[in-house]
């Protein structure tokens, strides 16, 4: 328990805790090693798969363990929460399997794909604003007046740890691991698995992929402080603007490099896993590829897992991707 004022810091015994309230098709989710890529990168390449359950993302993770103990530690009448669409669609999921009032706020021109999904998870769903970080700030306004629970995604531990449960899958997976990429918008997926991992495998490389077109984070990370930018990257799973207190200093405290790639390179990813893998990945999902990519030199002979954290591909970008050439 932290001290009254202080944020909790995500733990190995608190993902551990987490890991208990999740089941499938969100926990023991696919993790297998790839053939075609271990033999293009002189490497031992190993993917986890977020993709392949209801909400085609990890996210429900995070938003199952957030509104589990929030429950068991009060009454709950109404959840709100902010997301460009994955988020969304755990917290609809997990506030309508708990028949709980549920409001999504997302930017004005959300990935259609996902905000169907969360209207037929029956959420309501506020569409405002240019990015994230505007609707998050109208959440927040509108969870404080109405008393409800706000499920944030990069300031709350809960979540954090609910997402660090992949790392702890990962890290349970294999003997020896020598590099994990892992796709990075807020910082919340990279700073909970990075916990779980670093603790495990105390040798461990963690690398996090953003777009260079949404590179807060990364900026953030190399400055070694919060840094704001505008974020226009189509890869809508990446984007942050204004970056979270909390994820930021997990960030900076646990992960080893941050990559920025191009959308063009991300879009590549995403047509490389539908050829090798026979896999739909949305451009967020692909970015670990993207990067492990680019430095794919330096990871001959290693063993490296890479996090493909979400399916949500548009038929726009789908069709975009299918005319781009394969990275391998």
């Amino acid at each position: 328990m932290a001290p009254p004022g202080e944020t909790r810091i995500p733990t190995l015994n608190g993902i551990k805790d987490a890991y208990q309230l999740l089941s499938a098709p969100f926990a023991h989710t696919p993790m297998f090693q790839s053939t075609q890529l271990s033999h293009y990168f002189d490497a031992d390449i190993w993917l986890k798969v977020e993709s392949v359950n209801p909400i085609a993302s990890f996210k429900s993770r995070g938003a199952t363990v957030a509104i589990a103990r929030a429950l068991a530690d009060h009454s709950v009448a109404e959840i709100v929460t902010s997301s460009t669409g994955n988020h969304g669609q755990g917290v609809a999921l997990a506030s309508k399997l708990r028949g709980i009032s549920c409001h999504i706020f997302m930017p004005a021109e959300p990935n259609p794909v996902k905000l169907a999904m969360i209207e037929s998870l029956g959420a309501i769903v506020h569409k405002i604003g240019h990015d994230l970080d505007f609707a998050k700030a109208k959440a927040l306004e509108f969870a404080e007046a109405r008393g409800a629970l706000f499920v944030d995604d990069g300031e709350d531990p809960d979540v954090m740890e609910g997402a660090g449960t992949v790392g702890l899958e990962i890290a349970r997976r294999l003997d020896h691991i020598d590099d994990v990429f892992i796709p990075m918008g807020s910082g919340n997926l990279a700073a909970g698995c990075a916990t779980a991992l670093k603790a495990l495998h105390p040798g461990v490389r963690v690398t996090t992929v953003q777009s260079s077109q949404s590179p807060a984070m990364a900026m953030s990370f190399e400055q070694r402080t919060a840094v704001e930018f505008p974020a226009a990257s189509i890869a809508d799973g990446l984007e942050c603007r204004v970056p979270a207190t909390l994820a930021l200093e997990r960030v900076l405290a646990l992960i080893d490099d941050v990559i920025t790639i191009t959308d063009e390179v991300i879009l590549q990813a995403c047509r490389t896993l539908i050829d090798v893998q026979h896999l739909v990945t949305e451009p967020a999902g692909a970015a670990a590829l993207a990067g492990g990519h680019s430095v794919r030199e330096k990871l001959a002979g290693r063993t490296v897992v890479l996090v493909i954290s979400g399916g949500n591909l548009t038929p726009a970008l789908l069709e975009r991707a299918q005319a781009l050439d394969s990275l391998i």
